[in-house]
């Protein structure tokens, strides 16, 4: 189906388009990665896709299958952000995480936002990645970081909302005479899915 850059035939503002962004999550198997987005589709996805941000995501999770790693940048091409997962209860789950970061940064978009989650928040007892030390890696290579946990909830929402704050805006093309209402990059036309606003604030 075809964008049109103005109104719609019943009057409706492009309000209605959806940001959309390509979005990818790597770490080791068992880290946590398919439970972070399960918790966050299953949670408040709905009240945030429709918020202010109009932002939607396209999540590519690799289900198991890290051990195709020479398969990863077909995976990432294109994407805008990248979440890698590690355990904070598991050392060699962060090693592995950094290796990932240094793969995105090497051969991803230049762009791309992202962002760093020890997962299993809620087993710090076990912990043996520290927080600072994380921090601070995530600091030194400009990464967003969060501890997260699928099991409680906790920050889930909140990495994918921050992820959606540092996507970077463009000017958006085709719009004609919606271009000072809309921002965003990536605007398709969604033919029965245009429930949510798009990037009007």
């Amino acid at each position: 189906m075809t964008s049109r850059s103005t109104a719609r035939p019943n009057g409706q503002p492009q309000a209605s388009k959806i940001c959309q962004f390509k979005l990818v999550l790597l770490g080791e198997s068992a880290v946590g990665k398919s439970s972070l987005v399960l918790r966050f589709v299953k949670g408040q996805f709905h009240e945030y896709q429709e918020s202010t941000i109009g932002v939607k995501f396209e999540i590519w999770d690799t289900a198991g299958q890290e051990r195709y790693h020479s398969l990863a940048p077909m995976y990432y091409r294109g994407a805008q952000a990248a979440i890698v997962v590690y355990d904070i209860t598991n050392q060699e789950t962060f090693a592995r995480a950094k290796t990932w970061v240094k793969e995105l940064q090497r051969q991803a978009s230049p762009s791309i936002v992202i962002a760093l989650a020890g997962n299993k928040a809620d087993l710090a007892n076990k912990r043996m990645v520290e927080y600072e030390e994380a921090q601070a890696y995530a600091d030194d290579n400009s990464l967003l970081f969060m501890e997260t946990s699928a099991k409680t909830a906790m920050n889930v929402n909140d990495l994918f909302l921050a992820i959606a704050k540092k996507l970077p805006k463009s000017e958006p093309q085709n719009l004609g005479g919606a271009a000072g209402r809309s921002r965003g990059v990536d605007l398709h036309e969604q033919s029965q899915q245009n429930k949510s606003q798009c990037c009007s604030n």
